[in-house]
């Protein structure tokens, strides 16, 4: 069973390593909404945009192994004058499985939420303290993919780096660029996938979360696959358990089987029960078409 040196257990390496990024991200965007002078002042708002968050080093510890490979998928709704544009993003970010030939879909995020200003060439540095709703929506982002990343090697690893999202978002709910940082009762919202995460509520699911992962998809294809299938079965029944106490609202589960519905059913299928797919359809009833193929 592989020891990836990720998470906390980084800090004990040299140095010199330290400033080694951990993203490795790929953006589009999607113009065709707005008029072609906007268009033309966003000539190279993909090729900045990616440049800073693969070359910003985003965490305090070294990053040893892979990027985490990842997605920003941006669509411009309209532009409000020269500066100023509201857009939508769907952010995904993938896991490498240990020993495997494919990767695990970690999120699948649409945000549509998004306000922003944009100056043609503007420059772009990595700044903690001051809000900004460019740039700190894609820091948002960055340290929810990375906590996210961790959480699945280390259990409850991703802590610090979903408190730093945390702190972005009590940042922007009192700026005055608040639309998507403030807590809304909604689909998506950025506040409550943070309140969700961090809740005592859940933390039971995180741990299986990381069970899931790296005691189950990373030893799966070994002669412990009946541990790894239990491991996964155990996050499904956790949840049955928990299901009158969590919001059936949650933004954290809505974010989890977005990403991972599709991935339960091809590695369950065949492997467990035909019953567990009854009880997925009843925790994540969103998904119940997925579902219903390992019922067939």
């Amino acid at each position: 069973m592989k020891k990836l040196m990720v998470g906390l257990v980084l800090m004990m390496l040299l140095p010199e390593f330290a400033s080694s990024q951990e993203l490795d991200a790929t953006v589009t965007i999607n113009a065709e909404q707005l008029e072609s002078a906007s268009r033309d002042r966003l000539n190279s708002f993909k090729a900045q945009i990616e440049s800073y968050l693969n070359n910003t080093k985003f965490t305090s510890q070294a990053w040893d192994g892979d990027r985490i490979k990842c997605s920003f998928n941006i669509f411009f709704l309209s532009s409000i004058d020269e500066t100023n544009y509201t857009a939508q993003l769907v952010v995904t970010s993938q896991r490498n499985i240990y020993k495997a030939q494919r990767s695990s879909l970690m999120l699948n995020i649409l945000d549509n939420a998004w306000q922003f200003s944009y100056q043609k060439n503007q420059g772009m540095y990595f700044k903690q303290v001051d809000f900004d709703p460019l740039l700190s929506f894609f820091d948002y982002y960055a340290y929810i993919i990375i906590g996210f990343d961790i959480d699945s090697y280390y259990s409850l690893g991703g802590n610090d780096y979903f408190q730093k999202a945390l702190d972005i978002t009590s940042k922007g709910a009192n700026s005055t660029a608040n639309k998507g940082w403030q807590y809304e009762s909604t689909i998506f919202n950025r506040r409550a996938l943070l309140d969700n995460l961090l809740s005592a509520n859940y933390l039971q699911f995180r741990q299986d979360f990381f069970n899931y992962h790296y005691n189950g998809l990373d030893i799966f294809n070994s002669p412990e696959k009946q541990t790894a299938l239990g491991n996964m079965v155990k996050l499904v029944k956790d949840l049955e358990i928990k299901k009158d106490q969590i919001d059936s609202r949650s933004v954290l589960l809505k974010v989890f089987f977005d990403a991972k519905a599709a991935e339960i059913v091809d590695y369950f299928k065949g492997n467990v029960d035909k019953n567990m797919f009854t009880t997925l359809k009843k925790v994540d009833p969103p998904h119940s078409s997925k579902y219903d193929e390992g019922l067939q």
